[in-house]
């Protein structure tokens, strides 16, 4: 059985390459999509810094700099190194068979997979608040505005929901342990958005300045730590349901590297040592290079 959540344990960790492949697509097509993700996401951030740079009339390079405070800017951050290092793993998978993350010491393993939570549940979070409290007439004024906000305020879900749904990661890669976490991750935010107000003057976000909004600035935060916890139970749910569907109804284990070689199924006894993947099946742990 995988256990992710603690970081002493000797359990087996990811046995049947949950992170690294798909039910859909081979580990080779869904390395070279995580690859154009991530590309894209870093080619969006760089760009959006060179432009700020280079035109006066978006604020300079001080714009581009006070872009690290916000949350959207950070959690698309996250999104971008979370498919760069994803396409790693799953290069390396997919060229040998294994991970390195099976060797990682068991902390690394659980950031692992805490930064999936993360890119599973925060994009969600931002384009459900910026389109809800945020956005205005003039986010879509301009081609390259347009572009922008639909770069990171639509197209961070898409990718989300790419993770949810393509990969073969299940509820188990996702455990009750995470939610702490991402709620420390937003309190943490919270902490940055008033040490930027108390050394740069503004604040981020108009629902976080008190004297615009009052007491309302705790409803705001008590509701979108709500919304987190509310975010993660989905994604979770959705995860499991996506595996019920896929594997339990459609019989689709997923589609593994050196599959003809080694027949490696997420279900069944294969060569070499023998573990459970996440949901107690029986999975093959190593397997040669």
């Amino acid at each position: 059985m995988v256990r992710i959540s603690t970081f002493g344990s000797t359990d087996l960790w990811d046995p049947s390459h949950r992170f690294q492949t798909s039910w859909l697509v081979s580990p080779w097509v869904l390395f070279g999509i995580r690859t154009l993700l991530a590309l894209y996401a870093f080619a969006t951030i760089f760009t959006n810094i060179g432009y700020e740079c280079t035109h006066v009339s978006a604020g300079g390079c001080v714009a581009a700099a006070n872009g690290f405070s916000f949350f959207t800017v950070l959690s698309y951050w996250g999104v971008a190194f979370y498919f760069a290092v994803a396409s790693f793993h799953t290069f390396f998978y997919a060229r040998y068979g294994r991970t390195l993350l099976d060797a990682w010491p068991r902390p690394l393993q659980f950031l692992h997979a805490l930064l999936y939570s993360t890119v599973t549940t925060y994009p969600l979070l931002v384009t459900i608040v910026f389109w809800a409290l945020l956005a205005l007439p003039s986010t879509l004024a301009t081609t390259f505005s347009a572009w922008g906000n639909i770069s990171e305020h639509a197209l961070n879900s898409a990718f989300a929901l790419f993770e949810v749904i393509v990969p073969r990661t299940a509820p188990g890669n996702q455990p009750w342990i995470h939610l702490p976490f991402l709620l420390l991750g937003l309190a943490l935010y919270l902490a940055l958005a008033y040490i930027t107000h108390a050394t740069k003057g503004f604040y981020t976000y108009t629902f976080l300045d008190p004297g615009l909004q009052g007491s309302l600035v705790a409803a705001y935060v008590f509701g979108i730590a709500v919304g987190i916890c509310i975010l993660f139970a989905l994604v979770k749910g959705a995860v499991a349901l996506r595996r019920w569907i896929t594997e339990d109804k459609l019989g689709k284990d997923g589609v593994f590297a050196h599959e003809g070689k080694y027949g490696a199924t997420s279900g069944g006894i294969e060569n070499g040592r023998v573990g459970k993947d996440a949901e107690g099946r029986h999975a093959l742990v190593d397997m040669p290079v």
